[in-house]
């Protein structure tokens, strides 16, 4: 039988959401996101959180740390749908 993790609750992925997408840095590690928190996040349950993010296109997360790349402008999602070039 196979182990069940903790799911993350819909309001934890919001306030990781929303730090991330108001910090001020382009950059910001995973311990550095766990001290802005406002509340504790359990480790595993906030790696569960991030592949979400990176999985919907909200994040990246690289070797130097997660940075926010979502962009809901209209203009910017036609023409990527469209392949306009500059």
């Amino acid at each position: 039988m196979q182990e069940l993790i903790h799911a993350p609750t819909l309001n934890t992925v919001l306030m990781v959401e929303d730090i991330l997408k108001h910090m001020n840095e382009s950059v910001i590690t995973i311990a550095k996101l766990k001290r802005r928190l406002p509340r504790q996040v359990n480790h595993n349950t906030l790696k569960v959180i991030l592949e979400y993010l990176e999985l919907s296109n909200k994040i990246l997360v690289t070797m130097r740390g997660i940075t926010w790349i979502h962009n809901p402008n209209p203009n910017l999602q036609k023409a990527i749908a469209e392949g306009f070039e500059l």
